[in-house]
């Protein structure tokens, strides 16, 4: 494996410097390219990132030095190279302004030495990726990245004016350093979705848009199975709280929680929140043919969204939210009914994974347990509650749900306090309002 990847860096470094003095560009542009990419590969820990993200980036960096060097061939004003697009579209795909950051410093470098070495352009660059990353960074509506465009186009007129000691050009330079920040943030609110589909990633933006109600799936899981629809709603709350105290994607977590349990549309009457009170489906079945009709909501789910063509980070929560949990109840159930307990396999009854691999399926597995485990207290207190979350949480950890993600014990102990405070909320005691007396 680490053959084939210094085998890949060493090809991908020969085609650089080869590129490089092909077009007549300074030898020192690769170079620096080079470091900044092993710089990244350092940085993050995350082999997710190390793989397919710095492939990611390298196909966005191409793309966007390609434009600059076509607007130089075609002899266009070079102030038209698309200074803010790498920082747009870095924070907004990827929600990390230290790689938005470093793509920057990478671009101005690029682009002042497909400009002749210019210096003053580089800065430019630099100062407008800075600006657009600082601007976008957490946007969730596409009325802030114009914003941000116009802003940009500020900042890129000051950083010219600046950068000439105050001396006034030709004032249709500076018309194109303002009105260039506008068009390019246009420009990539138009091929954000292009890249979504192809890097598998989903914005801040298209998470909000997967957030209507009003979409097929979740006003299927309304009409047809409301016990689940409230459920997801109430794990989404405590998913979007918990990820806001550990450093993660909150947004992210709380749509993923919506969608977490869309299998269950197939057979809703088989699960105990749609069930009537009176019997259950699963009375007439046995363990064997119950786990799997439990089981199975994982496997349908993950069909159904595709098919309603759902981000494939969103599908990761259907998948992993269960991990290789135990089908607890069902397997001592069929417990019961064996005289030699080593007739049932535990490992028959366990979910089929895979386990969370980032912060924030790990705290959507954990709170759809706490959730479903406090529905089920016959009368919640503060105190049964409090208990009750710390006896979830360790047991999914002790069982090792949560060894692929990245939480810490210390996280833990702050997801354990916020959905102790959330579901203190939801399930508070209310006072005893007296009979009015006739």
């Amino acid at each position: 494996m680490k053959l084939r990847r210094y085998a890949a860096f060493g090809f991908y470094s020969a085609v650089a410097f080869g590129c490089s003095w092909i077009y007549g560009i300074n030898l020192i542009v690769p170079m620096v390219l080079v470091c900044l990419v092993l710089f990244l590969r350092h940085i993050h820990s995350s082999e997710e990132f190390k793989t397919y993200r710095i492939l990611h980036l390298v196909f966005m960096f191409v793309f966007v030095m390609a434009a600059c060097f076509a607007i130089r061939m075609y002899n266009a004003p070079a102030l038209f190279s698309p200074f803010p697009v790498l920082a747009l579209l870095s924070v907004m795909l990827f929600n990390d302004l230290f790689v938005a950051f470093v793509l920057t410093v990478a671009g101005s470098v690029t682009i002042a030495a497909i400009n002749g070495n210019d210096f003053y352009m580089g800065l430019i660059c630099l100062v407008s990726g800075i600006s657009a990353a600082l601007l976008v960074s957490g946007a969730r509506r596409r009325n802030i990245v114009i914003r941000a465009g116009i802003l940009v186009g500020v900042v890129q007129v000051a950083a010219g004016i600046l950068l000439t000691g105050f001396r006034l050009l030709d004032p249709a330079q500076y018309l194109i350093l303002f009105s260039s920040g506008l068009i390019y943030s246009v420009i990539v609110l138009g091929i954000l979705p292009v890249f979504e589909m192809l890097f598998g990633t989903a914005t801040n933006i298209s998470l909000l848009e997967l957030a209507d109600f009003n979409h097929p799936l979740l006003h299927r899981l309304m009409l047809e199975a409301p016990g689940t629809y409230h459920h997801s709603l109430i794990v989404g709350n405590l998913s979007e709280a918990a990820c806001s105290v550990v450093g993660a994607n909150s947004l992210l977590a709380r749509i993923g929680a919506y969608y977490h349990d869309i299998g269950k549309l197939n057979k809703p009457e088989y699960f105990s929140e749609n069930q009537d009170m009176a019997a259950s489906k699963h009375d007439t079945l046995s363990p064997s043919i119950s786990k799997m009709v439990i089981m199975n909501h994982i496997k349908e789910g993950a069909e159904l969204a595709r098919r309603h063509h759902l981000n494939p980070r969103i599908i990761d929560f259907i998948q992993h939210h269960h991990g290789t949990s135990l089908v607890y109840y069902f397997y001592r159930r069929a417990l019961e009914r064996v005289e030699d307990t080593q007739d049932v396999s535990e490992e028959g009854f366990r979910y089929p994974g895979p386990k969370p691999r980032t912060k924030e399926t790990a705290v959507v597995l954990l709170a759809d347990s706490v959730e479903a485990a406090t529905r089920s207290m016959k009368s919640p207190s503060p105190d049964g509650i409090r208990d009750l979350v710390h006896k979830i949480i360790n047991n999914k950890f002790i069982d090792g749900q949560l060894d692929d993600c990245d939480l810490t014990l210390k996280d833990l102990e702050k997801i354990s306090q916020v959905f102790i405070h959330v579901l203190s909320g939801i399930y508070h005691t209310r006072i005893m309002y007296p009979d009015q007396k006739k």
